[in-house]
């Protein structure tokens, strides 16, 4: 298993600014909790998954077997 940014370097500054201005919560979603905190729940529970291979709900990080 690896974890790595997005290789579009224009997409993640982007997603990296909203991160600043939603203090660290992820900009693509509405819900402010600790289950939008970067890395959010739901791509923790994806990188638990041996079988998932792909992007975080937001396109910053990528998980590849």
């Amino acid at each position: 298993m690896k974890i790595t940014f997005n290789t579009d370097e224009k997409l993640v500054a982007a997603i990296r600014e909203g991160l600043k201005k939603k203090d660290g919560h992820c900009p693509c979603r509405r819900e402010i909790s600790e289950d939008t905190v970067c890395m959010c729940r739901e791509f923790r529970e994806q990188i638990a998954d041996p079988d998932f291979e792909g992007y975080c709900h937001c396109m910053l990080y990528y998980k590849s077997k």
